[in-house]
């Protein structure tokens, strides 16, 4: 195999497939990859990063186990917990995000679903957000039938969120109150009606890069529009708190091998960034990033938007 024939395939708009996204992970630096990766980012999304923001709108109590969360009840985090937070709060929320150059902003509620009430509410949220600012909305708030699906189509949304976290086979190890296979079912109920998806992953849980890979070629079959990639931060009192860190060159690593593997979706870096990354944050950029996810994450402190706004603008990109 050649890497400059990998890359050109991917420049062409053909992801590479698993054989060879092995292949580089064996046989390539990081160095070489950042530099194939670099050039994928910029044939489809030349020198502009989109920001988004989100909101907690609704905190901590969630009935799932996910080992990694600090708002599970199952686990003892001392975290917040309030009910969701009503519409006008939630527009709030995104007016303050549009000051920072966020283009989309996320309304994320904890636990499994939203009820009828609590839909009512996010839609006009969603309803607010577009008659006062012109930032595109995005909910994560679980599972959704058709019809919840639909009504928030109704009210203006463009995109719902949706991780897989993990690869099909890891991912009982990190949860086990619902399954990956509801998840695809929301993802594909959302595709069905013309929703757009962000999807993504979770990195740092444990998984191999054999886990890795895999939820890269499952996220390519679903299409999603954005692909979201998290590095796990260290909860107290969750059962992943003490498992090892990630490496920034490992984190890195993944960014690149999603580019070569999903050359034209959108690749988000968010949670775990400044933990995971600290002063080599600015290297995402070169290995294959187009997006990230400015301010604070649901439960912790992230990057300020003035901090964001610098390092973009310092490498020579603009901000969309």
């Amino acid at each position: 195999m050649d890497n400059l024939q990998i890359v050109e395939n991917a420049i062409n708009g053909i992801g590479c497939s698993r054989e060879e996204a092995f292949w580089l992970l064996n046989n390539s630096s990081l160095e070489e990859l950042k530099i194939g990766a670099d050039k994928i980012r910029e044939q489809f999304f030349g020198k502009k990063i989109r920001f988004c923001a989100i909101v907690n709108a609704r905190s901590g109590a969630c009935s799932e186990d996910c080992k990694f969360c600090a708002q599970s009840v199952h686990y003892n985090t001392g975290v917040e917990i309030y009910p969701l937070l009503n519409s006008e709060l939630i527009a709030n929320r995104a007016k303050e995000s549009v000051k920072y150059r966020s283009k989309h902003f996320g309304i994320v509620t904890s636990g499994p679903s939203v009820n009828e009430t609590e839909l009512s509410e996010i839609c006009g949220g969603i309803e607010e957000i577009h008659k006062t600012t012109s930032i595109k909305p995005c909910v994560s708030v679980g599972k959704l039938s058709i019809q919840q699906l639909k009504r928030l189509k109704t009210s203006g949304l463009e995109c719902i969120h949706h991780n897989l976290e993990t690869s099909k086979n890891f991912f009982p190890e990190i949860c086990s109150t619902h399954s990956w296979e509801e998840k695809i079912e929301t993802i594909k109920s959302a595709k069905k009606i013309g929703l757009k998806v962000c999807s993504g992953a979770l990195f740092g849980l444990g998984e191999k890069w054999e886990d890795r890979i895999d939820l890269a070629f499952s996220l390519r079959e679903i299409g999603p529009d954005t692909v979201p990639i998290n590095f796990l931060m260290h909860i107290k009192g969750t059962p992943m708190e003490s498992i090892s860190k990630i490496s920034a060159g490992d984190a890195l690593k993944i960014i690149a091998l999603y580019r070569f593997i999903l050359p034209k979706t959108s690749i988000k870096i968010c949670g775990g960034r400044v933990s995971v990354l600290g002063d080599r944050q600015d290297e995402i950029f070169l290995a294959g990033a187009d997006s990230i996810m400015t301010g604070d994450y649901l439960t912790m402190p992230g990057s300020t938007s003035g901090n964001d706004i610098s390092m973009v603008e310092s490498l020579g990109f603009t901000i969309d």
